[in-house]
């Protein structure tokens, strides 16, 4: 399906496969607890979308962005590796786990990334505007000039993570010296 728009519509539980999406909107619509299996998304729009749990084996996703969507307990280390390349935009990602996935230059702009799984990704690049990162997990994580200066509640071992040249706020420095129990006034 091309260019199409996708309104109020309910997935939820539902079992989409070898499906294709190019171009298409989806607003408001309910993908919960659902399926994406061998789809594919390509330069698609999710507006105010449910995404909870839902499932992608296989899914590729391309170019894809996620405006004020609750994508919740989304295992994205599922999908295809293949031209793999989102966009959040006021989402809540809590729970979701992007291991091992190239996330270079992607943005999690305004979002709740709480409790999410970082380990063996690469976020190159990645910026983290006004999200929330409490308890993320960063492990053998590239962070290479990722931007975390406008981020918050972030705890980043720089011995185990390649943070070459990203940025920080001075606010933020607590969180990359978390493991030494110290006390910064």
């Amino acid at each position: 399906m091309e260019e199409r728009v996708f309104e109020n519509l309910r997935f939820e539980e539902a079992e989409t496969r070898d499906a294709e999406f190019e171009g298409c909107s989806f607003l408001n619509c309910d993908f919960s607890n659902g399926m994406l299996a061998y789809t594919k998304l390509i330069d698609c729009v999710f507006t105010g979308c449910n995404l909870a749990l839902v499932k992608l084996n296989n899914c590729l996703i391309n170019n894809i962005v996620f405006n004020d969507c609750k994508l919740l307990g989304v295992n994205f280390s599922d999908s295809s590796d293949s031209f793999f390349k989102v966009k959040f935009n006021g989402c809540q990602l809590d729970y979701c786990s992007f291991a091992g996935k190239k996330l270079k230059k992607t943005m999690f702009i305004n979002s709740s990334v709480k409790n999410v799984d970082f380990t063996e990704a690469d976020l190159t690049g990645s910026i983290f505007s006004h999200s929330d990162l409490t308890n993320t997990v960063f492990n053998k994580t590239i962070l290479k000039e990722a931007d975390f200066t406008a981020a918050s509640y972030y705890s980043i071992d720089p011995e185990v993570n390649n943070i070459r040249k990203a940025r920080f706020s001075h606010a933020g420095i607590e969180g990359l010296l978390n493991k030494y129990d110290i006390i910064i006034e």
